[in-house]
């Protein structure tokens, strides 16, 4: 996930961080209990941040951010419960589905092949008027993933997977005469089936896969895999126009959006809390407050109670160590590490004579970044170890290696050098280096361009408003091929946790399906790597799976496909009038809907 990309969204075992203030999944003290330990119900929660929602619309979104927004609207087959235990949080469960399919129940066939799921009675769509969700809103649900306005943003976790999904897609995929024809994308979704999911009745839909998938039901438990109401027809997939007329399935819905400005939840009055264990109702609303893109500016809000939690800004490293030092009860710092940031390539970058797509040039690079630095701007290394690797710790198929070692893990200019000049680049060149505009994002940019700087590559910075980073500008081919861009810092929060290797190489590494909305953001594509990735989604034993996912880790470290920077813990802070604030692994963010306001809030 762009963190699902943080910002999206990992852990085999999931590690616990230890800092004296907070486990993973949520902090002491006062965010644990409300004034006499019971939840209590009103009040309006308060968010603050720059406005990083990437997208509104569960099919398309894809990152931590939006993510969260999306536990209070969508509802997917299964999910995930807000948890202080990290297996528990890690372990989906059924939300919209009746119950959990099983080989004995008679939901997974022998072969692994076959799924099918009972939906749970009695959830109710904010439509006009009221009705309930079905089967086919679940069907609706994939087809839409390949609607060419706002296609799904990890195709390889379903297009290889379901049967005739491909087939299904690739036509639709391709006809961009679609693009802004809400009708006609209604049009074909109606007029074309995925043989490999159908709606037995409407109280059943049934799956039938290519090849068994042990993460099955975590791919089901994807924002992507949200119920789809038939009214989104009426509208261009991923527009504001659609935002604005969103259809609730959860406790909240939205009632104003103003982009840039501020979104506005208030109650679902169909929703009902005995058809969803995962989500409560305590707060009346939530409002977003947009535009606001200093760390410190936000910190001061959360601190002085004029604001609640920060919805996509992070923690100033100051504020860190000043309430980490005096053991603050709304501090947390949760895990497992991810993956944020890091610097992708642009292979097919036309700029400084296709410099991003040599070899040597990716090397030198690696070798010039001081990770060290990198890890100060979000807190220094105590939170933030320097990475080296594709898969971060605690992660299936992580093993510690390093291909290019510096002092210290601080960079090594002259070995950049060396590199570059047997690139053919003796006198360096130069490139576009896009980046965030709000949070810790611009300090990222400044640090990394001046370890380039210092072996001979100038940096042209492109600033780019969070909202728009990932679905509006990385994820745009054109932009990519157009050479818009030489490398850029996304990051990267594993989809789901526990067997999670698909959710880490696949999206980020599989060149195979390299399309607008994918986070394969450069065209990374190398048949060998590829090959990796089916022997370790196809092995039969733990043992294998781990080995292929490190195999595939080491080859795309030698084609130097991205740098990464640091194994990054998340540090959050909250206002000391939330509770019950428990930290959502798979939203990078506390769970909304499971926390509440003190008295007289």
């Amino acid at each position: 996930m762009t963190g699902r990309t943080t910002g999206l969204r990992a852990a085999a075992a999931i590690g616990v961080l230890a800092v004296g203030l907070a486990a993973c999944g949520g902090g002491s003290g006062s965010s644990s209990s409300s004034d006499d330990g019971k939840p209590k119900k009103g009040g309006t929660l308060k968010l603050v941040g720059a406005g990083g929602q990437d997208n509104l619309d569960p099919t398309s979104a894809y990152s931590t951010v939006s993510s969260a927004f999306q536990r209070t609207y969508s509802r997917q087959l299964f999910a995930y419960p807000a948890s202080k235990d990290a297996k528990v949080a890690s372990t989906p469960v059924p939300d919209a589905a009746a119950e959990m399919p099983t080989a004995d129940n008679g939901g997974i066939s022998k072969d692994g092949l076959t799924y099918k799921i009972k939906i749970r009675p009695g959830i109710m769509w904010d439509s006009q008027p009221p009705r309930p969700m079905v089967a086919g809103d679940f069907v609706r649900a994939f087809k839409h993933m390949c609607n060419p306005a706002s296609p799904v943003g990890a195709p390889n976790y379903y297009l290889p997977n379901i049967k005739g999904m491909q087939s299904y897609c690739d036509p639709f995929l391709k006809d961009k005469k679609l693009q802004q024809d809400p009708k006609g994308i209604e049009t074909y979704e109606n007029g074309h089936d995925i043989s490999g999911v159908k709606a037995l009745d409407d109280a059943t839909i049934q799956f039938t896969l290519t090849k068994p998938a042990s993460d099955f039901i975590s791919l089901l438990g994807m924002t992507f895999a949200s119920a789809v109401p038939v009214e989104y027809y009426k509208y261009v997939p991923g527009s504001p126009d659609q935002f604005r007329h969103l259809v609730s399935a959860g406790p909240y819905k939205v009632t104003q959006f103003n982009p840039g400005k501020s979104i506005t939840f208030e109650k679902n009055p169909n929703w009902k809390q005995d058809t969803d264990p995962l989500r409560h109702q305590y707060v009346d609303s939530i409002v977003f407050t947009e535009g606001q893109e200093s760390p410190e500016g936000v910190q001061q809000q959360l601190e002085g109670g004029s604001a609640d939690i920060s919805a996509d800004v992070a923690m100033p490293a100051s504020a860190l160590g000043r309430l980490a030092a005096k053991n603050d009860p709304n501090l947390t710092v949760n895990g497992p590490p991810i993956s944020n940031p890091y610097l992708v390539f642009n292979f097919r970058s036309p700029n400084a004579n296709k410099a991003m797509s040599k070899l040597k040039v990716r090397q030198a690079i690696e070798y010039a970044i001081n990770k060290v630095a990198l890890a100060r701007v979000y807190g220094g290394p105590k939170y933030n170890t320097p990475l080296n690797t594709i898969i971060p710790p605690d992660s299936i198929g992580y093993e510690d290696y390093n291909l290019y070692p510096t002092n210290g893990s601080q960079g090594d200019p002259a070995k950049c050098k060396s590199l570059l000049s047997e690139a053919g680049y003796p006198n360096g060149f130069k490139i576009k280096a896009a980046y965030r505009q709000a949070g810790n994002h611009p300090a990222i940019f400044q640090s990394y361009a001046q370890d380039l700087k210092a072996c001979g590559i100038t940096v042209e910075g492109v600033p780019v408003p969070q909202a728009d980073f990932y679905t509006q500008f990385l994820q745009k081919t054109d932009n990519t091929t157009a050479g818009k861009w030489d490398v850029a810092a996304p990051g990267w929060v594993p989809d789901w946790f526990g067997n999670n290797g698909r959710a880490v190489i696949s999206p980020l590494f599989d060149g195979r399906n390299w399309a607008d909305g994918t986070s394969n953001y450069g065209d990374y594509d190398s048949p060998v790597t590829n090959g990796l990735i089916d022997k370790a989604l196809t092995a039969k034993t733990a043992e294998d799976t781990q080995k292929f996912w490190h195999a595939a880790d080491v080859q795309i470290m030698k084609d130097a496909a991205i740098v990464p920077f640091m194994a990054q813990k998340t540090p959050w802070y909250h206002s000391s009038r939330v509770k019950g604030a428990v930290w959502l692994p798979i939203a990078q963010q506390f769970d909304f809907t499971n926390l509440w306001l003190s008295s007289g809030s």
